[in-house]
């Protein structure tokens, strides 16, 4: 009988991971790309955060709702993203950069809908499913690749995309969400499109001199048309 539960268990646990990634697969559906934030918690004040908030305002308004920020392990960073997520909760809001299992923890502490990691690492993404917690790889090699396809990661960012292995052939795997990564702009977004990207993640070239990149709304301007 205790053998039983476990299983079902098990597969309670498998049911939520796949809505999760359902859930987001039908956001990148919607939304084509990702506005991930990097800042320096060891230096932000709240000018800088008051900035943040009427940045994100403005992307929700224009009808952008896909947003993370590059994990940090200080107090800040947590502080910080509990409030984000207190104050817009219907962003699809998610942590970047995940290193370690203390940023998957911190992520689901504060209710996070996903996160993505940095590189491949096979240990955190059984640890992010025994949590039923949405950790999506970064991969740049096709072996990671065929790990990453082998644990049923439906979900993967190839990142740096302009350094990926020459062997990844995205258009091999039908099943699989790709999201490209890795100094990339709006402008890059047709590109990738048309190579099978379902969605892509814009960082530093999301902001000019800290301010949001105008095209960015024009594209979301356009797209409402």
């Amino acid at each position: 009988m205790l053998k039983l539960q476990t299983i079902s268990k098990v597969q309670k646990s498998d049911t939520k991971i796949y809505n999760k990634k359902d859930s987001l697969s039908k956001h990148l559906e919607i939304e084509s790309f990702f506005i991930l934030f990097k800042l320096d918690f060891t230096n932000i004040f709240p000018k800088e955060e008051k900035l943040i908030d009427i940045q994100i305002e403005n992307l929700i308004k224009a009808g952008l709702k896909n947003i993370e920020f590059s994990w940090s392990n200080k107090k800040e960073w947590f502080n910080f993203m509990s409030r984000i997520k207190l104050k817009f909760p219907h962003l699809n809001l998610g942590s970047a950069s995940i290193i370690n299992k203390k940023g998957i923890d911190h992520s689901l502490d504060i209710g996070l809908d996903y996160s993505m990691m940095k590189f491949w690492d096979k240990d955190l993404i059984k640890y992010a499913n025994a949590k039923n917690y949405l950790l999506i790889p970064g991969i740049k090699n096709i072996e990671d690749l065929k790990k990453a396809i082998k644990m049923d990661c439906k979900i993967i960012k190839i990142y740096p995309v302009k350094e990926k292995d020459i062997f990844i052939d995205i258009s091999q795997y039908k099943n699989i969400d790709f999201i490209a990564a890795g100094d990339l702009c709006i402008s890059d977004l047709k590109l990738y499109k048309s190579l099978g990207y379902k969605s892509i993640v814009i960082g530093d070239r999301a902001l000019k001199n800290k301010d949001l990149d105008p095209k960015i709304f024009e594209f979301l301007k356009e797209k409402k048309r």
